[in-house]
């Protein structure tokens, strides 16, 4: 068990990081330019902007690459079933910020506004996307999807909880 929570984490620090990020940005240029989709609603919101998409992005694959970096170190300590790469660190953080973004479509496309709570969509949307996306290059065990699929909404309500605290995000979720 406790090799599939390593190796699960190990794996997914990268999009976590992605995903984390854009909410410490503040950013102001929404990444839809306030456009609207044929239904009437925006097509993302403010809460998703330019700064966020692409700090998100650059701070998931520096955590990955500082990764990679002490890899070798860590090897002494714990021989890791995989090991991180340029591109799946830039795969898992692309991933990550894009999946949030379709989950942000989805929701305006159900005329949510931005911080409705919609649970499993907003946990895990990044999620999968970065593991599909990162899936075409690598082979993920099922175990640590498994583990990261019931870890993450609770990391990640408390993460935002702890946003809330701190006066970072207007909810708490």
């Amino acid at each position: 068990m406790l090799d599939i929570i390593i190796n699960g984490l190990w794996l997914i620090i990268p999009a976590y990081c992605a995903n984390l990020f854009p909410v410490l940005m503040k950013g102001k240029i929404p990444i839809d330019f306030k456009k609207k989709f044929v239904d009437g609603h925006r097509l993302l919101g403010d809460g998703k902007t330019l700064e966020g998409f692409f700090s998100g992005i650059i701070f998931g694959s520096l955590m990955g690459i500082l990764q990679i970096y002490l890899q070798p170190f860590m090897g002494q300590f714990y021989v890791f079933q995989f090991q991180h790469s340029l591109l799946t660190v830039i795969l898992l953080s692309s991933g990550a910020i894009v999946g949030d973004l379709i989950g942000s479509f989805v929701k305006r496309r159900f005329g949510l506004e931005r911080g409705a709570p919609t649970p499993i969509l907003d946990q895990l949307d990044f999620l999968i996307f970065s593991l599909a996306v990162v899936s075409i290059i690598i082979s993920i065990e099922f175990s640590w999807v498994i583990f990261l699929l019931i870890i993450t909404p609770l990391l990640h309500y408390s993460s935002n909880l702890f946003a809330f605290m701190l006066k970072l995000k207007d909810k708490p979720w």
